[in-house]
């Protein structure tokens, strides 16, 4: 995009015409060549019409470059300090479990989780958000970005069993507030999604729920899980209940210590308005700043005029310069 930044020096456009001018030298006259006795003469005139647009082209373009012309590029968000949302997912073993429907089809617990959790994503514009796996341990696979998009590559491409097969729920508290601790002070939340209980790891996820308290940190627990699961055996159909591992008592607990809300998940239509509940009660920030990049444009018009008013003591000097050759040649 074409801007000036200062377009109000354009109204001294029309100045030379309040500029007195001088009749001196100016209307024509007649040059005598010395020592030629008939005389040589040539007749000069710098009102013509030739000669006045290109002094007003001159200065149009001396104008313009001095309005300083730039060229905006598209804008560029800024980090700004907002909110900052760290996930952490569970891929234990039981996250395989295809208890789950996704559009009429059979899905396993961390497919949803993909499938929704991505529009979540989406719609965090102007967050700072990270990504934490857990399972025997817990890994920091994105950091706090403003780039929503890496955030969603990295959860597409994550696999179930690809950090172990057990729950590490209170490492996975405690990555966070470390990695919380390495940014400005903000608004710190952490959504922790799981379809267990912490059977691994080498810490309590209540002592690091303390922890994230004392740093100001708040944790939405989501329990993921369908409580009825139909099965075929070989006495038929049997019901089961395929999340009597989850502990939802500890997850209550752990959203409580720090003044967050305990989720459950069934099915997907629930874990979208789980998201959607989170977006009311930590709603993104709106102090997202952005800039244009610039590129200066001037010196183009001002090199121009420095052309335009070259010709134009060319065009003026020209007739002297012939007169001089002529009269040199005449006089050998």
């Amino acid at each position: 995009m074409l801007a000036l930044y200062w377009p109000w020096l354009l109204l001294l456009l029309p100045l030379p015409l309040f500029i007195k001018k001088t009749k001196a030298n100016d209307v024509g006259g007649h040059l005598q060549i010395p020592g030629i006795a008939s005389g040589i003469t040539v007749t000069h005139t710098s009102k013509n019409k030739q000669s006045r647009k290109a002094y007003w082209l001159m200065w149009a373009l001396l104008l313009i470059a001095i309005a300083r012309p730039q060229w905006l590029g598209d804008p560029i968000e800024l980090p700004s300090k907002g909110r900052d949302l760290m996930l952490a997912v569970d891929l234990s073993g039981s996250m395989q479990i295809e208890d789950m429907v996704i559009n009429g089809q059979t899905v396993n617990r961390f497919s949803l989780i993909q499938h929704v959790l991505s529009d979540f994503i989406e719609r965090r514009k102007g967050d700072r958000l990270g990504l934490i796996l857990f399972a025997d341990h817990a890994y920091l696979q994105a950091p706090l970005t403003q780039d929503r998009r890496s955030v969603a590559t990295f959860l597409d491409d994550a696999q179930i069993g690809l950090v172990g097969k057990q729950t590490a729920i209170g490492e996975a508290i405690a990555l966070a507030v470390k990695r919380f601790d390495q940014v400005d002070e903000s608004n710190r939340v952490l959504i922790l999604l799981t379809d267990g209980s912490n059977n691994a790891g080498n810490i309590e996820p209540e002592v690091a729920a303390q922890i994230a308290a004392k740093r100001n940190i708040t944790i939405y627990t989501i329990g993921v899980g369908a409580e009825v699961l139909e099965r075929r055996t070989i006495f038929g159909k049997e019901r089961i209940n395929p999340s009597m591992d989850l502990d939802e008592t500890q997850l209550k607990k752990l959203a409580e210590m720090t003044n967050g809300y305990y989720f459950r998940a069934r099915n997907s239509e629930e874990l979208n308005n789980i998201y959607q509940q989170i977006d009311k009660l930590e709603p993104v920030s709106r102090d997202q700043l952005s800039y244009r990049p610039k590129s200066e444009l001037f010196y183009w018009p001002l090199l121009l005029s420095l052309l335009v008013s070259l010709l134009i003591v060319l065009q003026q000097q020209w007739p002297t310069i012939f007169a001089s050759k002529h009269a040199n040649k005449e006089a050998n």
